[in-house]
Formats: structure tokens, sequence, C-alpha cells
């Protein structure tokens, strides 16, 4: 699986050439940016073949760090877009990236990087792209909306989460791993574990076991008769309180008193005592199919 890189590539997924480039550059580990660079060649190899990639495919990669799984993707896709927030580790990836003219690395932080705009100007004529991205636990949720909401015409993302967090996005309804989280990265993508990762596979090593996912986006949501605002309304309110009934979170999150909101939910097939995390997504939108015709009518 292993792609042969042309003679001057330096093969910085060896931890100790990794080391010696990062100590020529001067380069000093940011724990704030929770900054661990991945260095297992079978980590590493599953990653690209979970990405599936083709000499047409382009790459938007998050946080390329010192570029390791960069070279990677750059050996196969036929564009790849890293976008770094450490500007520090500019002379690193001039270095190690040099060989690969279809990189091109963008510095700045991934929240406020205009998508719409990377998009035109760096994906025209590929016919499918994917994110790649290693996410450290500060950050993870608010990135991985940023991708699901985007509107962006990506086919997969594969990311390296917090085991824990990874546990979250696969879970089932019932389990305690179960939630709002589950519910929202569900309702945009298919999810699938890919493998786990341990602490021993990154420099530093982490505190944490991590894992890889693939999301693959949904062409059309999964759900029907109600918009993803009104059906995250509904599931916000009903983790509220993760102890407390549907009955109790649901009256209290949409404002509607006791009687009126036991209604609602018999509309919706669904018992009134029981609680957020027993509900598919598809009993959550049953749910908020109902509370519209609450709203419709305007009782309190």
């Amino acid at each position: 699986m292993t792609e042969q890189f042309a003679a001057g590539v330096l093969a910085i997924q060896r931890p100790s050439v990794l080391a010696q480039v990062l100590r020529e550059a001067g380069f000093s580990f940011k724990k704030q940016l929770g900054q661990n660079f991945l260095v297992d060649q079978h980590v590493l190899d599953q990653i690209i073949q979970a990405a599936n990639l083709t000499s047409t495919a382009g790459v938007l990669e998050v946080g390329p760090g010192a570029g390791v799984v960069t070279q990677r993707l750059a050996a196969v896709a036929g564009r790849v877009v890293a976008v770094e927030k450490d500007a520090s580790l500019r002379p690193v990836l001039e270095r190690v990236l040099a060989p690969f003219p279809n990189v091109e690395v963008v510095y700045g932080d991934f929240l406020q990087v205009d998508l719409a705009a990377l998009w035109r100007e760096h994906f025209e004529g590929c016919d499918s792209v994917r994110v790649i991205a290693n996410l450290p636990y500060y950050v993870t949720t608010p990135i991985l909306f940023r991708l699901l909401e985007a509107g962006l015409p990506i086919a997969q993302i594969i990311v390296m989460v917090q085991r824990e967090v990874a546990d979250r996005m696969a879970a089932k309804p019932g389990g305690k791993d179960f939630g709002a989280l589950t519910l929202a990265v569900q309702y945009y993508a298919e999810v699938e574990r890919i493998l786990r990762v341990p602490p021993g596979a990154f420099m530093p090593s982490p505190d944490v076991e991590s894992a890889v996912v693939r999301l693959t986006m949904r062409v059309e949501p999964p759900v029907s008769g109600v918009s993803a605002e009104e059906l995250f309304r509904v599931v916000r309110a009903a983790f509220s309180m993760r102890r407390k009934t549907l009955l109790n979170n649901l009256s209290q999150g949409l404002g509607l008193c006791k009687p009126v909101c036991t209604a609602m939910l018999e509309q919706a097939g669904i018992a009134p005592v029981r609680r957020g995390e027993t509900l598919s997504l598809e009993e959550f939108a049953a749910v908020a199919r109902a509370w519209k015709c609450v709203t419709r009518r305007g009782e309190p």
C-alpha cells in the first residue's frame, strides 16, 4: 500500500527523520494547539486506503502539521490544499512538500477561512473532493460542523479524533454515547469507524487514544418533512438535561405547557416518559413534525 516516493522526498513518517527536520527548523510543539504528528506507517496506510483517492480527486487537509500525511496524499491525489494554523511550521512544510507541485498550503485558522472561495480557487476540475483532518479535542466539534454544514460538494470526510468522540459519532440509540453530536453527524453523513489509533502512533504521544472515522456525505437528508433547523431545535431541547424525560425537557426547551407537549409527543407516537438518548433520528423527526403542527396552531 505504501507509495514509493521519488528520490529527494524526505521520509518524515520515520520518527528519527521527522525529529531531525523539526529540530533543524527550530520548531517547538505547542500543547495549546494539540500538535501530535502521526508517524505510524500502518495508520497512514489505513487513512490513504479509506480515502480511496485517484489522480483526478482533490483533498482538503485540515491541520497538516509537519506534512507526514500530506506527502502520502500528494502521491495519489490530483490536488491537495492544506490549511495550517501554525505559521511556524512554514519552513518545515516548504522543505518536506517541495517535491510535490500539486500541494498548496494555506496558513490561517480553518474556522476563519472562506471555504467557498477556497473551493472555487483550488478544486475546479476535480471530479470529487475529500477532507482529511487530524483534529485536536478542543476544536473537533466546531471544525467538524463547519464542514458538515458548509453545503460544499464534499464526498467524504476522513477524520482522526479522540476515541470517545468517535464512539459518540457512531453510537446507536439507547447507549451512553448517544447524544446530540451523534444525531447531528448522522443527519449529514453515514458514519464508519476505520480503526483505533494508540498514543504511540504520534510524536509526541498524546494522553488519549484516538480513532479514524470516515463520514460519507449524504446526498439527501435521511428524514423528511422537517428542516435541519427545526429538527435540531427539538434535539437540543431533548438533551438539555440528560436525566430528565422528553416531556420535561421539551416542554421547557420549546416553551410548551405540559398538556400540549404530551399531546405533541403522542401525535408523534413517542411516550412522554422516554429520554432523548433512546430516540432514533427518525423518531426525532416525527417529534419535530408534530412540533411544527403545534406552532402552526399557536398553542402555548
